[in-house]
């Protein structure tokens, strides 16, 4: 097993909800084990509050989290990825963005709880959900044999429970 941590890119199109709560999740569950990032195509340019809010409840540091471009990550100076995972909903018609380059990649696909409206209750439902859905596919995820990954395993987690 190599010590050098496994890196992973989170992406959607506006890189405030779930590709942001992705990367936190990673990151926190990986123990140094994983080291992610996340992106987007069209980034809002600030997390979502409710991201932030859920991330606060839970402990995590939201200091070094933003909403960023993917194009911050085809460089040369960029990290190396070594799998990039798309989490926006494709089924709900979302244009998903595509990363060019070599990593492994998989989509697993989620509903957007950024486009729920209400009460911060509502919206703070909707990011729990969002994060219960996510954190058991990266739980499966580290899981997996690193040695031994392949895109047949990574895909079956994004066909977990609630995709979209």
């Amino acid at each position: 097993m190599s010590d050098t941590p496994f890196t992973v890119l989170v992406l959607c199109t506006g890189n405030s909800a779930r590709s942001i709560l992705g990367e936190a999740l990673f990151n926190h569950l990986g123990e140094g084990r994983v080291r992610a990032f996340s992106a987007g195509s069209k980034p809002k340019g600030v997390p979502h509050p409710g991201a932030l809010r859920l991330l606060a409840r839970r402990g995590i540091d939201t200091g070094a989290l933003r909403s960023k471009s993917w194009n911050e990550f085809t460089g040369s100076d960029a990290p190396a990825i070594d799998l990039a995972i798309t989490v926006c909903g494709n089924a709900a018609g979302e244009a998903c963005p595509v990363f060019l380059g070599s990593p492994l990649k998989a989509h697993w696909g989620l509903p957007d709880p950024a486009d729920v409206t209400g009460s911060d209750a509502d919206v703070d439902a909707a990011f729990e959900e969002t994060w219960r859905l996510l954190e058991m596919r990266v739980r499966a995820f580290l899981a997996l044999d690193r040695a031994a990954l392949d895109k047949a395993a990574i895909a079956a987690i994004g066909a977990m429970e609630g995709a979209a």
